[in-house]
């Protein structure tokens, strides 16, 4: 008979950064782990199981189009897996080569846009949304918040 799984234990980190054939200089995985966690205490949440997959745009359009069906090229791709009450949990899908256009597009350094694409995502398993305008507004609120936190 198979036992329910424990719920997570504050005793090993929960935050795990993947690459798929692509290289991502401005990452610290402890230090971004760690604000990760605190973003999400700080909310109210404990994290459960969360992977942060950084990517290619091909690889993330692919993605795009199979689950979503859009047809667009896009920075960030968030799969909620929450299950139980509390606990957050999911796959944070980034494409770096985005990140890397849109600190250019928007004149920022490149880790401010990469954090900035982190949380937002983050922010998603929290429960924020952006389709609408207040919604996106509120979103950008708490990506500022917790980026003036980042280590």
């Amino acid at each position: 008979m198979d036992q329910p799984a424990p719920p997570p234990n504050d005793s090993f980190p929960r935050i795990l950064f993947h690459y798929e054939d692509v290289y991502v200089p401005d990452i610290q995985e402890h230090k971004a782990e760690a604000w990760i966690l605190d973003a999400i205490k700080t909310e109210g949440k404990q994290a459960g199981d969360i992977s942060v997959i950084f990517c290619r745009d091909e690889y993330l359009h692919r993605i795009n189009k199979s689950y979503l069906d859009h047809d667009t090229l896009t920075d960030v791709i968030t799969f909620d897996y929450t299950g139980e009450e509390g606990y957050v949990s999911g796959d944070i899908f980034i494409s770096y080569e985005r990140v890397e256009e849109n600190a250019k597009l928007f004149n920022q350094p490149l880790p401010h846009e990469l954090h900035r694409v982190i949380i937002h995502g983050v922010l998603h398993l929290l429960g924020y949304r952006d389709n609408t305008g207040p919604e996106k507004a509120a979103m950008h609120e708490k990506e500022n918040y917790y980026l003036s936190l980042r280590f």
